[in-house]
């Protein structure tokens, strides 16, 4: 019998977690979001005018593969460290079952800056799409390993009539492909293979010239040095997302300075 990998026993635990969500709160109303989205990717953007690297920088406590990253957890601390120290946006992990992730995280994470924020969670079904507006996030993340074409499709002019930005993660040229489809407004290429957690960086390279030149490409996991970003910047890619090299450092802010510079 072949063994369930990290990532198929991740979506049969969230498929079970929105369940008992929607039983506790059948209904959201996305009249309850306080504010409008700031422009994920608009920051983004402005960074790169600008002539920076775009940092999204991560606020991640922990992971399957590596156990707790960070055991002092202060997110509303880590949040305005990032800020002070030139992050374009946020990606703040809710997913709590194999993350330690929360919801509160996020809000509190938004409250502390005035960053744009990414929900990172195993989005799946559109009663997360609302949910994920209504908790503050001004872009939500879709993956495209664990989303059928259709579903994916739905899930993103969802989330675009919202309001939301998009990012739809690919690791793979059957998933790229299959995003490649949508026209998205941005494509994250993980670098981290969801199954094994294996790193690398060459699956950025293989899967950039298929990419249209107006689709924005974040380029995420594994970024770690400076000769990383300056592949990667060689490459034409100038937007990051980074965590847990920032995560293990006393001040994730001035990790992310030290690694961009």
């Amino acid at each position: 019998m072949r063994i369930p990998s990290v990532l198929e026993k991740i979506v049969a635990t969230k498929i079970d977690e929105v369940e008992q969500r929607k039983s506790a709160r059948p209904i959201i109303d996305v009249g309850d979001r306080p504010d409008a989205p700031r422009g994920f990717k608009r920051a983004l953007v402005d960074s790169v005018e600008r002539g920076k690297s775009a940092v999204i920088a991560e606020i991640k406590k922990a992971s399957p593969s590596k156990g707790v990253i960070r055991p002092n957890f202060d997110v509303f601390e880590i949040a305005r460290d990032y800020e002070r120290h030139g992050a374009a946006c946020l990606s703040c992990l809710t997913d709590e079952s194999y993350f330690q992730g929360s919801d509160d995280y996020l809000r509190v994470a938004r409250a502390a800056t005035s960053l744009p924020v990414l929900r990172k969670d195993f989005v799946i079904d559109a009663y997360q799409v609302d949910e994920t507006f209504v908790l503050g996030a001004d872009c939500v993340l879709l993956i495209a390993a664990i989303l059928p074409q259709t579903t994916m499709s739905a899930l993103y002019s969802q989330a675009v009539d919202l309001g939301l930005d998009v990012l739809i993660e690919v690791h793979n040229q059957a998933e790229c492909e299959a995003a490649l489809a949508l026209s998205p407004m941005m494509l994250g290429i993980n670098n981290r293979n969801l199954h094994d957690f294996s790193v690398d960086l060459g699956t950025t390279h293989r899967l950039l010239e298929q990419i249209p030149s107006d689709t924005l490409v974040v380029t995420e996991s594994g970024i770690s040095a400076q000769s990383d970003v300056a592949e990667m910047r060689a490459a034409g890619i100038h937007t990051f997302l980074v965590g847990e090299a920032f995560m293990r450092e006393p001040s994730p802010g001035a990790a992310l300075l030290a690694l961009f510079e």
